[in-house]
């Protein structure tokens, strides 16, 4: 099954095809042994009918309709599991030749820093004349918070993913150069092996996971980053000593990790407060274990004895310290050699990492246990010290610094685990409450301004006394019993190991100030004055509307007391949130980038009046229509007054796998949001004039209109029922999470994911660009060429509708189209769907000046071509499947989805 021929490749571009030629011949292998009969000529025989169809062959196209409807349900079963593998594997030579066109990029410059590296930002600056003290103010601000979620959109069983690693490990291997021919028979006969579990692997899941095993599913980034950390610093650190010798500046935390895995209640009824604590105690075993094998391995390092090497006072003391805290130490101690002190001091860290992993969210932490990794880092630091004191600057700025890095970056917790809920489910659990508190309240019918106030009362230790948890109903007895949870963890874990507390779908100030509330209250049931928590609240704005009032809401917050008391316990930073899923959901492409713009640039501005430092969170998916896209892009799109060194991202479903299963694409990728976010923060951009302000605004209604007048159109609801797989996406074993925020089955109800996952499935993509092409049209050319040119926002925002586009097919659209019972409706939608496609691609080429979409990158634009082939087929299945009536929940429905999400390469 060999790749079909494309345009000519470039040079740098062959290994590529010769990985993904050998890949594809070798599976054409396996679906002739393994496949039915006649399998492996079906196979070609619609691949050679697809690429027909695409060089506008209408004889092909019509062959290949009816082919695929005279094929059974087995074989097109079979049909489909060929061509998602061979796209897994595609995927896979994809991302191989990625980390080979970095490592060539990086030769071919050495000794120049990596592009789009921290290094490099580096160097920009000191290009700039930025001194040795502005960057180190820099470093010391930066900090890049990468978020972990469960959102349900990663299609692939975790054994499906677990094979591809194999794979790509040997197609690592396969890269040496130095490798003999039995070592390439060897490795050759592994990807054959491997290739056969592919293909009767069951690729689908056959239950949803649970919580957990979501939780479990996302620690394979705990090996990845761990290799990256290293890397990160090792060269940022190269770049500073080469630009600044004499003043060397230092690097502290410049990234951490977060995740919502566990601990995202949002809609998720199996997110319970037991749930959380054990998510909590796998975070902190799982990093733990790591440090432990550190421990192990510089044990065998560091077996420099004191009669050659005399070691610093400073060891010496906390052996002594270590031994006369912990005595019960001192026999497995004193069994170390006498005079290898380094050992000994390693000895006491490895039994306090084993307390301090035994240690509990809900019970006191054992005596042996770290309070927080502070006592790690000083440890280490101490031993690095008298290392560098006695010349041993390899020793100490090798794998001892390695362990100092990943420590400052991970701690003894690994990821801090965000808290999130529904705002109307906090205010239902307070409804309840409430009526107990203040029986002649009806908290419900409470205007904004009586709700402010009640949820500010200081709670009275009389009134929470008598507070029975037992009445409340199971929710909100859960929600309750969460935020009692959270001081507990506090006591026992310390601080880091949580992050913030984020209120979705926050319409108004009461939405944030219940958190204070339910934080308060539980200080009280447990026995304190004020919360030992006092967790960052973190107002999250998702809806066109709700980003318009964000700056208003902040205002209203910052201006409440004792909510700003919370800000300034928190170093008086203030974190909000901003939605693109529900934005683009909510109002269209452009609206939505606007909105979210325009909306940082106020809170930005807000914050700054009120002397509180802003952090802003951006909700982004991996889907185009969700804000995906190359994420350093998205990071220099952002206003800078809204960025300041400080930015936290989620890293959401499928992304974890696309970003963090081979560490060096991890690299990357950590690397790149790092750069972008020193240097949108470090430079001072021209203003935007206020001409373009005034004519994206202007676009924007119009592109809002003209998207809602096609989602509020009478039809929508059956073209969306009728038109999109979105009963299939519903029902995926893909998450523990609900698709819908509540039972009721309405379009505000369903999340934007599966929303988005729909549009995507059909190609019609209609959250990434649907919109664009009326609000272009109110612009002038001439200014619509200033705006791309000099505008980062605008640029990068119509880059991602370019690649949508790429992707968007109007014809197979119709064959979608063509599935609605009301046939008159469905061409009129359509109609309105292709007339704006044509409009916006028109005017995006006008702006680009290319002939074609992705003209300016033809390595992508070559990649979508070849693919076409393979996805086009994989959509005329479903469409057929859905044609045939086929249970949407039926395995069939099942991998059809499973395989086009594998072709494009997104899901939602």
């Amino acid at each position: 099954m060999p790749t079909p021929p494309a345009d000519a490749a470039p040079p740098a571009d062959l290994p590529l095809r010769r990985d993904v030629r050998m890949l594809g011949f070798e599976l054409g292998k396996v679906l002739k042994t393994h496949g039915s009969a006649g399998l492996y000529d079906l196979v070609e025989e619609v691949r050679q009918l697809a690429k027909q169809r695409r060089d506008g062959d209408e004889q092909a196209d019509q062959r290949l309709t009816r082919r695929i409807a005279s094929l059974d349900d087995t074989q097109l079963e079979e049909l489909m599991r060929a061509l998602a593998c061979f796209f897994d594997l595609a995927n896979l030579a994809e991302d191989r030749h990625r980390v080979r066109v970095l490592r060539d990029r990086e030769r071919s410059i050495a000794p120049a820093p990596r592009e789009q590296s921290l290094g490099a930002a580096i160097a920009e600056l000191h290009r700039r004349g930025k001194s040795a003290a502005e960057v180190q103010a820099y470093l010391d601000d930066l900090e890049v918070d990468l978020v972990f979620t469960a959102h349900p959109t990663e299609a692939k069983r975790k054994t499906v993913r677990n094979l591809l690693r194999r794979l790509r490990a040997d197609l690592i291997e396969l890269d040496r150069g130095d490798a003999l021919p039995r070592e390439r028979d060897e490795l050759v006969s592994r990807i054959k092996a491997d290739l056969d579990c592919l293909w009767e692997t069951d690729t689908l899941r056959p239950n949803k996971p649970s919580v957990l095993e979501e939780v479990n599913r996302s620690l394979f980034v705990v090996d990845s980053l761990w290799q990256v950390v290293p890397w990160l610093y090792r060269g940022t650190r190269q770049v500073l000593r080469r630009y600044y010798p004499e003043d060397t500046p230092t690097l502290g935390r410049v990234v951490r990790f977060g995740s919502w895995i566990g601990g995202d209640r949002d809609g998720n009824p199996f997110v319970t407060p037991a749930v959380t604590r054990e998510t909590l105690t796998r975070l902190r075993r799982a990093i733990i274990a790591k440090h432990i094998a550190q421990c192990d391995t510089l044990f065998n390092v560091l077996s420099i004895s004191d009669k050659h090497h005399p070691v610093s006072d400073a060891v010496r003391a906390l052996i002594e310290r270590g031994l006369a805290s912990f005595p019960e130490l001192r026999d497995r101690v004193d069994q170390v050699a006498q005079g290898e002190s380094y050992r000994k001091l390693l000895l006491i860290v490895r039994a306090r990492l084993v307390a301090s992993s035994e240690a509990s969210p809900l019970d006191e932490s054992p005596s042996l246990a770290y309070t927080d990794a502070e006592e790690l880092i000083d440890e280490i630091d101490t031993i690095i010290a008298s290392l560098r004191t006695n010349h041993h600057t390899e020793l100490a700025d090798g794998a001892l610094l390695d362990w100092r890095d990943r420590a400052v970056v991970f701690g003894l917790h690994f990821a801090r685990l965000d808290i999130r809920e529904d705002s109307r489910q906090l205010h239902a659990a307070i409804g309840e409450v409430a009526r107990q508190l203040y029986p002649d309240t009806d908290y419900a019918s409470l205007d904004e301004s009586a709700r402010q106030r009640l949820l500010t009362l200081p709670p009275d230790p009389k009134r929470v006394a008598g507070l029975d948890l037992a009445k409340l109903t199971e929710p909100a007895r859960n929600t309750a019993e969460l935020f009692t949870l959270l001081e507990q963890v506090v006591s026992s874990l310390g601080r880091d190991a949580l992050g913030v507390l984020i209120i979705s779908m926050t319409q108004q100030p009461s939405d944030a100030l219940a958190m204070l509330f339910l934080g308060r209250l539980a200080a009280r049931l447990s026995g304190y004055d004020q919360p030992r928590a006092s967790l960052p609240i973190v107002p999250l704005f998702e809806t066109i509307d709700d980003l318009a009032n964000a700056d208003r809401t902040l205002t209203a917050l910052l201006e409440n007391e004792p909510y700003r008391a919370i800000v300034d316990a928190n170093g008086g930073r203030q974190v909000c949130m901003v939605g693109y899923s529900d934005s683009c959901k909510d109002g269209g492409y452009l609206a939505s980038n606007w909105n979210l713009y325009d909306g940082q640039r106020r809170l930005a501005q807000t914050a700054s009046r009120h002397g509180v430092k802003l952090t802003l969170f951006h909700g982004r998916g991996g889907a185009l229509g969700r804000g995906g896209g190359p994420a350093a892009r998205s990071v220099l799109s952002l206003p800078p007054e809204s960025v300041n060194h400080k930015i936290r991202i989620t890293e959401q479903g499928e992304v974890l796998a696309e970003r963090y299963d081979d560490p060096e694409v991890a690299f990357r990728h950590v690397e790149q949001v790092a750069w972008a976010t020193l240097l949108v923060s470090s430079d001072s951009p021209p203003p935007i004039e206020d001409a373009w302000v005034e004519a994206i605004s202007g676009a924007s209604t119009a592109a809002r209109a003209r998207y809602r007048a096609f989602r509020d159109d009478e039809g929508f609801l059956a073209y969306f029922d009728q038109a999109t797989p979105i009963n299939t996406i519903e029902n995926l074993p893909i998450g523990s999470r609900p698709s819908r925020r509540r039972t009721a089955r309405s379009l505000d109800n369903l999340r934007a994911i599966p929303y988005t996952f729909a549009w995507t499935q059909n190609r019609h993509l209609l959250t990434a660009w649907y919109g664009l092409g009326t609000g272009l049209k109110q612009i002038a050319p001439d200014q619509l060429k200033q705006m791309y040119r000099h505008w980062p926002m605008f640029r990068g925002m119509i880059h991602n509708a370019e690649l949508a586009l790429a992707k968007c097919d109007p014809d197979i659209a119709k064959r979608y189209n063509e599935l609605l019972d009301d046939a008159e409706t469905g061409a009129r939608l359509y109609q309105s769907f292709v007339d704006e496609y044509t409009l916006t691609r028109d005017r995006i080429l006008a702006l680009t000046e290319q002939d074609e979409l992705l003209g300016a990158i033809p390595w992508l634009a070559r990649s979508v071509r070849v693919r076409n082939p393979y996805i086009d087929p994989l959509n005329l299945i479903q469409i057929e499947l859905m044609r045939r009536n086929t249970d949407p929940q039926s395995d069939l429905l099942r991998l059809s989805v499973q395989a086009i999400a594998s072709g494009l390469r997104n899901t939602g």
